[in-house]
């Protein structure tokens, strides 16, 4: 009883202790980046005449001229001083134009075009190193905890909230909704990030993502030695539960985002916890409650909320890349199943069509006693 009673105190302390260090290492690395803000800036109302000349209409908008150069194929200085019903547009069809421009403007400056590459890069190698160890079956709970504290610590507190795999899908659908515009490096973002789950199945979002990784490792925290069982009671949601809610909550996002122009998951962004200035109260509030849910059930914000969890979900039914049971060695003992953090394996060894998601953490591998369990293609 009192080896219990420690191991749960041990389950508070640490994980408070992880979240506590998180924030203020982050507070941190966000002043040494600078500060810079992901957030474009509002550009307000635009003030316009027919007979404003581009010159005019620049000074008093404080548009850049080469950005109304692009837009109205500018030629020489003299068309500058052009009125504005000359280029054979409306006053709207050039407010639109104009402000898709700065949308896209205020994107690119609000990137960090040094992080993002150096990023991507190291993503590459963790997950190289994830999917070899994996393979070999060399993910024990000590790597595992371990591998989960890195990535939360590089992509997150080191190299910051953005870029994240969720970033593509829901800034993505925010962006076009809210302003008509489509951000090239986003989509191509995205085509890396499904091409990941397409070779193994939510390698990104287990090995990768800064929030998922450390969902998990406080998930890990709140687990026996063996990583097979709870210190304080966890639970396994229905995954029809869980993605029923996760698509509501798509569907009630890109609806909004479209018809009112209203984002609702920037305002509680869990990444935001890597850039501690932009949490308001009430993602305060969210993330504590997200990260407290944490303990108990297996990645909250990834199985109900997360828009690129549910996109990924689908490109995971075809993955390459996945866990695979011998049925010849298989003594159907029910090891593996319990050890699970989700219903994912209940669903895999009764050989389901469509499977929940699978964030190719290793456990059922350990846990098999006949070894019948392997992360393979075949």
């Amino acid at each position: 009883m009192v080896h219990v009673n420690r191991s749960k105190t041990g389950v508070v302390i640490f994980s408070c202790l992880l979240v506590l260090s998180v924030i203020t290492l982050s507070f941190l690395s966000e002043r040494m980046w600078g500060g810079q803000s992901k957030t474009p800036k509002a550009s307000g109302e635009l003030i316009i005449s027919e007979a404003m000349t581009v010159s005019h209409f620049s000074e008093v908008n404080s548009i850049p001229r080469p950005l109304l150069q692009t837009i109205l194929g500018l030629q020489s200085q003299q068309d500058l001083k052009k009125r504005l019903d000359s280029f054979g547009m409306s006053e709207q069809q050039l407010l639109e134009k104009v402000k898709q421009a700065l949308a896209l403007q205020d994107e690119v400056s609000s990137k960090n075009w040094v992080k993002i590459p150096l990023k991507f890069g190291l993503w590459f190698l963790v997950l190289l190193l994830a999917f070899t160890l994996i393979r070999k079956g060399k993910l024990d709970p000590s790597y595992r905890r371990g591998m989960y504290f890195t990535a939360a610590l590089i992509f997150g507190v080191l190299l910051g909230s953005d870029p994240n795999p969720m970033g593509p899908v829901k800034d993505t659908i925010a962006l076009y909704g809210t302003k008509g515009v489509i951000f090239k490096p986003r989509a191509v973002a995205l085509t890396i990030f499904l091409a990941t789950v397409l070779i193994a199945n939510k390698f990104i979002c287990a090995w990768g993502c800064q929030f998922g990784a450390l969902q998990d490792l406080l998930f890990r925290l709140n687990r026996n030695r063996k990583d097979s069982a709870g210190i304080f009671q966890q639970r396994k949601p229905s995954f029809l539960v869980s993605n029923t809610i996760r698509i509501l909550f798509f569907l009630l996002f890109t609806v909004s985002t479209f018809v009112w122009a209203i984002d609702l998951i920037e305002p509680i962004d869990p990444f935001k916890l890597y850039k501690p200035s932009a949490v308001s109260l009430e993602a305060g509030i969210f993330l504590g409650l997200l990260l407290l849910c944490s303990l108990f059930v297996y990645r909250p914000w990834c199985h109900f909320f997360c828009p690129f969890g549910l996109v990924g979900w689908l490109v995971e039914q075809i993955s390459l890349f996945k866990i695979r049971v011998n049925r010849e060695t298989c003594t159907e003992c029910g090891a593996c199943k319990k050890a699970c953090p989700s219903s994912v394996m209940g669903a895999i060894l009764q050989d389901q069509g469509i499977k929940p998601d699978c964030y190719a953490c290793g456990t059922c591998i350990d846990s098999c006693p006949t070894g019948a369990i392997r992360f393979s293609r075949k």
